[in-house]
C-alpha cells in the first residue's frame, strides 16, 4: 500500500471543512458513540463534508488474543485503510475520538504521512491509567500519573488481567518513546478545565489541550410541578451507588429517588424501599423523567469527565446534587446549578436530598440557573463555534509550517 503524501491546500473558515472522524467502537453502544454521532450531526447540519472511518471491538472474537494485541500496539490495518481513505475523502482535518484498541495510535502516523492536521478528544484518562478511571479497589488511585503505568500490570488493573494489562501499558510505552502523543497529535480536547490539568500532570503539552464539553440538542421544558430524585446511570460501584443506597436509608420511607440505569450494582439498588428501580429507558423517557424531578443525583466516587446526563439535567433544567470530586466539582456550582455533597459520604448526600426537597422553590431557581448553564456552555451552537475555532487554529499552524 503505497504512503500518501499529498498535500492539502489551506482552509479558511469561510469554506466547509472536511472532517474524518475516527471512533474505535465498543461492542455496547454508550456515551462515547453518542457524542461522535452528535457532533458529525452538528458539523454536517452546518454545511460540512463528513466521513466516518470506525472500527468495532466486536472484531476482537475473530482476531484472536495475538493478533489483537499487535494491532493495539500498531494497526497496520488501520494505517493502510487511512492512508486510502485520506487519498479518496481528501479530509482537512482527522477528528479521532476513541484509538483502544483496535485502530491504535498508528492513526496518528498515517495521517502525518498524508501532511492531515489530527485532532484527538480525550473521553477518557486512557492516555495515562491502564484502568482508564483513576480508579482501584473504589477509591482515587493517581499511582500512575506523570509515569509508565507499569504498577496496572502487577494489579492487574485493565479486566483483571496481567496479560491484557501488559498490552496496555506496551502501548503506552511504545507511542510515548516514539512521541506520537508530543509530536504527532495537533491538538487534544479535553472535556473540562480539571481534566485538562490531569493530562498535563500527565505529560501532554499543555499548549495542545483545548477545553470543549460534550453537548445535546434539548428544547426548554414547560413549567409544571416537580417531585423526588432522580439517578441516571450505570449502576455500578465507582459510580456512588453504594453511597446512594446508604443515604436513601437515611430518609423517610414515603421519599423516593427513580433510578435509571442497569449494571452490576442493581440487586444491591432493589433493596432500598426508596429506590424505585425502571431500568434501563429511552431518551425520550429520560427526559420526561427529567421534566418532572427536582433533582438529578449524581454520587460519583471517580473522576467523572463530562457525564452525558449531567448535561440532560441542565438542560431540562434539572439542578445536580452531585459528589464534591474531580471535574464535578467544577461542573456543578454548588449553591447556583445545584449542590455538592462530600463524595463518598451518605449523611451528606441524605442532608442534601432533604434539603432539596423542603426547599421547592430554591431549587427551581437552581433549575432556571442550570438551564441557562446549558445554553451558554452545552448547548449545539456554542459547541460548534468552539470545534471550529480548534479546526481553523490547527488547520492554521499547519498552513504556516
Amino acid at each position: 500500500m503505497p504512503v500518501v503524501q499529498t498535500p492539502h491546500p489551506p482552509m479558511d473558515a469561510s469554506g466547509p471543512v472536511r472532517v474524518l472522524v475516527v471512533h474505535n467502537a465498543y461492542r455496547h453502544t454508550g456515551g462515547e458513540e453518542a457524542v461522535v454521532q452528535s457532533e458529525v450531526g452538528l458539523l454536517r447540519s452546518h454545511g460540512h463534508v463528513v466521513e466516518l472511518y470506525q472500527r468495532n471491538n466486536t472484531e476482537i472474537s475473530d482476531l484472536g488474543s495475538f493478533r489483537t494485541a499487535k494491532q493495539t500496539l500498531w494497526s497496520m490495518k488501520t494505517s493502510e485503510e487511512i492512508e486510502v481513505v485520506v487519498s479518496k475523502f481528501r479530509p482537512s482535518v482527522i477528528h479521532a475520538h476513541n484509538t483502544f484498541p483496535l485502530i491504535s495510535p498508528s492513526l496518528f502516523w498515517a495521517a502525518s504521512r498524508a501532511n492531515v492536521p489530527t485532532v484527538q478528544t480525550l473521553h477518557n484518562f486512557r492516555l495515562l491509567c491502564v484502568q482508564a478511571m483513576f480508579l482501584r479497589n473504589e477509591r482515587v488511585c493517581e499511582d500512575c500519573l506523570g509515569t509508565i503505568p507499569w504498577r496496572g500490570i502487577v494489579r492487574r488493573c485493565y479486566r483483571s488481567s496481567a496479560a491484557e494489562s501488559a498490552v496496555l501499558v506496551g502501548m503506552l510505552a511504545l507511542h510515548r518513546a516514539l512521541g506520537t502523543f508530543s509530536n504527532k497529535v495537533s491538538q487534544f480536547i479535553a472535556l473540562n478545565e480539571f481534566c485538562r490539568r490531569k493530562f498535563i500532570e500527565g505529560g501532554l503539552p499543555a499548549d495542545r489541550i483545548s477545553v470543549k464539553p460534550n453537548f445535546v440538542d434539548i428544547e426548554p421544558s414547560a413549567e409544571g410541578p416537580r417531585a423526588g430524585g432522580l439517578y441516571v446511570g450505570r449502576l455500578s460501584a465507582e459510580k456512588g451507588i453504594g453511597v446512594l443506597v446508604e443515604a436513601a436509608a437515611h430518609l423517610p420511607k414515603a421519599f423516593k429517588i427513580g433510578v435509571y440505569g442497569s449494571g452490576p450494582e442493581q440487586a444491591n439498588a432493589e433493596k432500598s424501599s426508596n429506590l424505585v428501580c425502571y431500568g434501563w429507558r429511552s431518551s425520550d423517557e429520560l427526559q420526561v423523567a427529567m421534566r418532572n424531578a427536582e433533582f438529578l443525583v449524581m454520587p460519583s466516587l471517580w473522576y467523572e469527565n463530562s457525564p452525558r446526563a449531567l448535561i440532560e439535567a441542565f438542560a431540562s433544567g434539572l439542578p445536580v446534587i452531585a459528589s464534591r470530586i474531580g471535574a464535578l466539582g467544577e461542573l456543578v456550582q454548588d449553591g447556583r446549578t445545584g449542590l455538592l455533597f462530600e463524595a463518598g459520604s451518605s449523611r451528606d448526600l441524605a442532608e442534601k436530598m432533604l434539603w432539596a426537597s423542603s426547599h421547592p422553590a430554591e431549587m427551581r431557581r437552581l433549575g432556571k440557573s442550570a438551564r441557562a448553564e446549558y445554553e451558554s456552555r452545552y448547548s449545539p451552537e456554542p459547541n460548534y463555534e468552539q470545534l471550529m475555532a480548534i479546526y481553523m487554529d490547527v488547520l492554521a499552524r499547519r498552513a504556516s509550517a
